[in-house]
């Protein structure tokens, strides 16, 4: 064979593998990196088909901790009692998973995240008992007194449904309940298929829910020295720590979850965010919870690990003020609406007259604001946003109902003047 002739089939030779190279190369992540046959076992074969269509789900759950200890596709998506099956490309699955699903392992922390506010509550808040077995209300009275037997807010009616589902529901819904007779879902603040973590422990995440006019913790916590120190540190912690040694070393500045939640430095890990508060700071008038005590205890030693206890002292006793004070400017503004109820000037549902709306937006913002604010270090949120609002509200108030009062013929009563600070 001449050397031309050599050259030539060398030639086309390589042309062929670098265009099958180059091609190959255009083609999709998801065609090109098939699993490997360890992967495809772990994942219950279940990989082979989602890595083409939905390969974000995939590469998630090789990121999360449930893949590095063998927990396969199947072991979650198995149906679970009481949940509709389905056939999905030959394996029975579960149509819809829940907290039922997570609970076959993780059985403590669901019974922890039950006794919470994020449980039944939640849920409760919107639509007060449907959809609540009588069970389930009985056992989360005896956690979350007056939480959960309530009737449905005004707001379900005056707004509609559509606002409660595409608005109030994508929060309440963590503790909605579910066809299997369980409640919530464990994927609101860790997500689905990384399961993380890390992700439950970013303030960002809190920050779906605790955030706007009437539950502005977010806000208040990015204003706080903790909230700082967060942004210009983030990079520096340890946020995808093992909780069962996570220590101030690895979280040096505290997040949501490490204050609320977090076994820092061999404390104790609680899926009940409202194990270590001591007021229900969300109700008009705050009054103090069950076991309050112990509970501001369990917080202080959280505290108590980055902070000395005359400065925590300080800062609960100067709370406790503001929680007092605050209860007694709204107690004034509920007299006057009671007034004007007590004699007939003020007739209608809730929220068909605007004062009601004056008065509402007084505690559920102004008022709910400057308690969180106090205990959070958020000065501003306890003054501007807090403060400043009660006082302004409550001059409107008392104007709006000399105004009612003038306009229906009556006298303001002894009650409604004595009730003016």
């Amino acid at each position: 064979m001449s050397f031309r002739s050599v050259f030539i089939a060398v030639t086309l030779a390589f042309a062929l593998i670098l265009s099958g190279f180059l091609i190959n190369r255009a083609r999709p992540k998801a065609d090109t990196e098939q699993p490997t046959a360890d992967f495809v076992r772990a994942s219950g074969k279940c990989a082979e088909c989602h890595a083409r269509l939905q390969y974000s789900v995939v590469h998630e759950y090789e990121m999360s901790a449930h893949a590095k200890k063998g927990v396969n596709c199947l072991d979650c998506h198995q149906p679970g009692q009481g949940q509709e099956k389905k056939d999905h490309h030959g394996f029975v699955i579960s149509a819809h998973l829940t907290a039922g699903n997570c609970r076959s392992c993780h059985e403590g922390i669901y019974q922890e995240f039950l006794h919470s506010r994020h449980a039944a509550p939640s849920w409760a808040a919107i639509y007060g008992e449907k959809g609540l077995t009588p069970q389930q209300v009985s056992f989360s009275e005896q956690f979350q007194p007056g939480g959960t037997r309530r009737p449905p807010h005004p707001f379900v009616t005056a707004e509609g449904g559509s606002a409660m589902v595409s608005g109030c529901e994508q929060c309440h819904a963590v503790g909605k309940p579910n066809d299997d007779g369980t409640i919530g879902s464990c994927t609101n603040c860790h997500s689905r298929h990384t399961s993380s973590v890390e992700l439950a422990r970013r303030p960002s995440t809190c920050a779906q829910c605790h955030m706007g006019p009437d539950h502005s913790q977010i806000e208040i916590y990015d204003e706080s020295k903790h909230g700082v120190m967060f942004a210009a540190q983030e990079k520096l912690l340890n946020l995808k720590a093992d909780p069962k040694t996570l220590s101030t070393r690895d979280m040096f500045v505290p997040t949501c979850a490490t204050c609320h939640m977090s076994g820092l430095n061999g404390l104790k890990v609680t899926h009940d965010p409202s194990d270590r508060l001591g007021w229900y700071l969300a109700d008009a008038v705050s009054t103090r919870r069950p076991n309050a005590l112990r509970n501001q205890a369990a917080m202080k030693q959280v505290c108590s690990q980055c902070h000395t206890a005359p400065l925590i002292d300080r800062v609960y006793t100067q709370a406790d003020q503001v929680v007092a004070s605050t209860n007694a400017k709204v107690l004034a503004a509920k007299a006057i609406m009671d007034d004007l109820h007590k004699d007939g000037t003020l007739k209608g549902p809730p929220f068909s007259n605007p004062i009601d709306f004056t008065y509402f937006d007084l505690w559920h913002y102004d008022g709910r604001t400057s308690k969180h604010g106090a205990f959070m270090g958020g000065a501003d949120f306890v003054q501007w946003h807090g403060n400043y609002g009660l006082l302004q509200k409550t001059v409107q108030l008392k104007q709006d109902a000399e105004v009612l009062r003038a306009a229906n013929g009556k006298a303001a009563t002894g009650d409604a003047h004595a009730a003016h600070p």
